[in-house]
């Protein structure tokens, strides 16, 4: 804030968000500090770069007034981004009930004997503001497309091992069901052959030596062969 015996101006550097061929606006504010009518002037080193609106007018006593200093759109950047142009504001006292129209350039002239305030006011170039970065789709605030992840830096494979454990448990149950059968069918092989090989022996028995003692060995192996099936059909 440059602040004077009429006027405080604020602020004291015109700072311009830089971009190309865009026209690029600031203000400045100017608060008159007595009680009095002060008319005030602005110019510039490069008039035709920059507009402003207003150029000249009257600050009311203990009151403020905008001034909109737009530059022109620019075709190219100065080097390095630094500007050389410049702005002198002046102001000075005049007669209460004064109106814009009636200002002349003869009141902003020293060597007539008026009290004329200056300020000069720099002008810089600044980057413009950078836009906030997009957020990737297909995520929100408070959760990821992803699994989630332990503090050692593991992902949590939690819920994706028990999606497969149904699926294990029952592969394991038909491979034990499938060892069964296979088992089951060989007894029941074997049972064949040996109701065939004890048929044999009975009937050469019975030849021999009449048929009550070969009747009961075979009774007690189809016991022992019906023990070996119950035990097994258990086990399934």
């Amino acid at each position: 804030m440059s602040t004077g015996e009429l006027l405080s101006i604020e602020p004291i550097e015109l700072k311009f968000p830089f971009e190309l061929r865009k026209q690029i606006s600031c203000s400045l504010q100017l608060s008159n500090k007595t009680d009095n009518y002060v008319a005030f002037k602005v110019k510039t080193t490069n008039p035709k770069k920059y507009c402003v609106r207003p150029n000249t007018g009257i600050v009311l006593p203990r009151s403020t007034c905008d001034v909109i200093v737009t530059m022109q759109a620019q075709k190219e950047a100065p080097l390095d981004m630094q500007c050389k142009d410049k702005f002198l504001l002046q102001s000075v006292k005049v007669n209460d009930g004064v109106t814009v129209k009636e200002i002349t350039p003869e009141m902003f002239n020293k060597e007539s004997g008026h009290m004329v305030e200056e300020c000069k006011l720099r002008v810089l170039y600044v980057s413009p503001p950078q836009p906030p970065s997009p957020v990737p789709e297909g995520s929100e605030e408070g959760s990821s497309p992803r699994g989630s992840v332990s503090e050692n830096g593991n992902a949590d494979l939690a819920t994706s091992t028990k999606a497969f454990e149904p699926q294990d448990k029952s592969a394991e149950a038909r491979s034990l069901i499938s060892k069964l059968t296979d088992e089951k069918n060989k007894v029941i092989q074997q049972n064949n052959r040996l109701r065939q090989e004890l048929e044999l022996l009975g009937r050469e028995g019975q030849k021999n030596r009449g048929g009550s003692g070969v009747s009961f060995m075979i009774v007690i192996l189809v016991g022992l062969i019906g023990l070996i099936l119950g035990y097994l059909m258990k086990k399934k």
